[in-house]
């Protein structure tokens, strides 16, 4: 599936049994955004877990204000781009807007994306019953899913904006169900976003299979972030949950070995980064 990396230390490939062995280890699991080659050779230098090719690439790489523009098309391209520089970091997609509308245009999309692209995962937003039904025949056709709950960038016109998500008990509850919902149908892992820290460690203990979170707290099994906004060169202002790692290093490597550090050791997040 990917072409080996040959200025990475070579190590055991990353695959989804593993992330969650390592849940069930309670080690936890570093993941980041890339979206080319160059970046996705600095993530598996650094022992990054997962890589993630976003649909934020509409924000980030595209300058749109949302994700929503982003086309199935991009996606692959960038996917595939991103396979090239990795050998043993698991890679994942994110199932682009209105790309998983039924079943039909789900089941394209994931095939496209591990077939076409070399992902070896798709991430899907949200818990809806169409949702739910891609998930589980995914599954059944052996395309590995990341469920994504909290706050979901493809909903930003629902919720009125970027909107942390889960503050009132009854909003709390009904992301845990979604949660509870998403595993039964067969969700390999969870990114859990912009929700409070304690609704975090909720789901991460429900739940059997890993819970990878930005700014869902410290206790999850994992954190993710985009690597413009780790890196401190995110247009306008970074987002309270990120950190700009490269302050204070020389560079991009050595800011990505930090953050995968911080991860691990559990100094990041950091209460300053989290949502009461």
């Amino acid at each position: 599936m990917y072409v080996q990396n040959a200025d990475a230390p070579a190590r055991k490939p990353v695959t989804v049994p593993r992330l969650q062995a390592m849940k069930a280890d309670g080690k936890r699991i570093t993941m980041l955004t890339a979206y080319d080659a160059s970046m996705a050779w600095q993530l598996e230098s650094a022992g990054v877990d997962v890589a993630l090719v976003g649909d934020s690439l509409g924000m980030v790489m595209q300058g749109h204000a949302s994700t929503l523009p982003v086309t199935l098309d991009h996606m692959v391209y960038h996917t595939a781009m991103v396979a090239r520089g990795l050998s043993a970091t698991l890679l994942v997609a994110d199932v682009p807007f209105m790309a998983d509308r039924d079943l039909v245009h789900a089941l394209e999309a994931g095939a496209r994306l591990v077939g076409e692209a070399g992902a070896a995962m798709v991430k899907i937003e949200g818990a809806a019953p169409h949702i739910l039904e891609a998930i589980e025949a995914l599954v059944a056709r052996a395309i590995p899913v990341c469920a994504h709950l909290g706050l979901t960038p493809q909903s930003v016109h629902k919720f009125g904006g970027f909107r942390i998500q889960g503050r009132e008990q009854d909003a709390a509850d009904r992301v845990l169900a979604e949660a509870k919902a998403v595993q039964v149908a067969g969700a390999g892992m969870l990114v859990l976003e912009g929700v409070p820290t304690a609704l975090g460690e909720r789901v991460t203990r429900a739940l059997s299979i890993p819970v990878i979170g930005i700014g869902a707290g410290p206790h999850c099994d994992g954190q993710v972030l985009v690597i413009q906004d780790m890196l401190g060169i995110t247009r306008g202002k970074r987002p309270k949950f990120s950190k700009d790692f490269l302050a204070g290093h020389d560079s991009v490597a050595a800011a990505i070995r930090a953050y995968v550090a911080d991860v691990r050791s559990g100094a990041f997040p950091a209460p300053e980064h989290c949502f009461d």
